[in-house]
């Protein structure tokens, strides 16, 4: 007879094995859009832990698309360069100067750099941009003012990422846009990933953030909402609960899910591989935004 002792931590992955086989099982061949971004973009450990997520994912049967951020690099370079960044409700306002130095840093360091890992940690990536295959079509954006080149998103022209999900590749992608007038555009992440989810039909969207995701009450870490349905995040919405940076994240989530992006979720990148948790596990983690009420399960 073996003793389980023994074995104890062996029978233990076997049981996390599955656990997870269902939803192998359920989203084989499904795509899941990741916004990459916050301090699983600056922490080199919490780095590589998000790319093995994405590179088992892809592995098992998913097709992971990752859009990027970079606030905090750019934010960086700019200020080597003695140029002040300022910002309108989160949005940097970005002159042709900004433009070029985000799309510098977005596409030619941290895109790059993405891809690379992946290919390191086994997995087959190709980094575009949002002009590429002229995937994100933008224009100014003036609901904050104007701002400079900064863009809402217009167009969404998936044939890139379909090729390169078809050929068994990860699209990783800047949301660097581009405009009629021939200008570069400067998109937030959030709203990129959430549009793109929208053109591909995705089956989640999944926003890497620094929170354990929506709160009911912002001064109570332990009130947590794991699942909402749309009546419910709008009503939150609409009560004046959600501050900050997570008003953009809720909006995306629920734009993504009102046009056909069947969940959405909002979790905590600092946690040790979040995505095979939230994506793989009964209990999932963060917050979980769907249509109608779950009546199921975490899938």
């Amino acid at each position: 007879m073996i003793r389980k002792e023994k074995f104890g931590d062996e029978i233990l992955k076997a049981h996390i094995l599955v656990e997870a086989l269902p939803y192998i099982k359920k989203f084989s061949g499904k795509t899941v859009v990741i916004k990459y971004g916050g301090s699983a973009m600056l922490d080199c450990n919490l780095k590589k832990m998000v790319m093995q997520d994405v590179v088992l994912m892809k592995f098992v049967g998913l097709n992971p698309v990752i859009v990027h951020g970079g606030g905090p690099e750019i934010s960086s370079f700019l200020k080597k360069l003695g140029i002040e960044s300022k910002f309108v409700n989160g949005l940097r306002v970005t002159d042709e100067k900004t433009a070029e130095i985000v799309e510098m840093v977005l596409v030619g360091k941290i895109n790059k750099e993405i891809v690379s890992m992946i290919n390191e940690l086994g997995g087959m990536a190709v980094g575009i941009s949002g002009k590429d295959g002229k995937l994100l079509k933008a224009e100014k954006d003036l609901s904050n003012g104007d701002l400079g080149y900064v863009g809402k998103i217009v167009e969404v022209n998936i044939g890139v990422i379909q090729m390169l999900i078809e050929r068994g590749y990860i699209p990783v992608i800047a949301p660097v846009s581009f405009g009629d007038d021939g200008k570069t555009y400067n998109v937030n992440a959030d709203t990129a990933a959430g549009k793109i989810a929208e053109a591909l039909k995705a089956e989640k969207l999944i926003l890497l953030t620094d929170v354990e995701g929506v709160l009911e009450n912002v001064e109570d870490k332990t009130s947590l909402i794991s699942r909402m349905d749309l009546e419910h995040a709008k009503k939150l919405m609409d009560s004046g609960r959600i501050n900050g940076g997570m008003i953009p994240k809720l909006k995306c989530c629920i734009k993504a899910v009102e046009n056909g992006v069947k969940r959405a979720h909002i979790i905590d990148g600092r946690l040790t591989h979040s995505l095979l948790l939230e994506i793989f596990t009964d209990e999932g983690i963060g917050t979980m935004i769907g249509k109608e009420c779950f009546d199921d399960d975490n899938l």
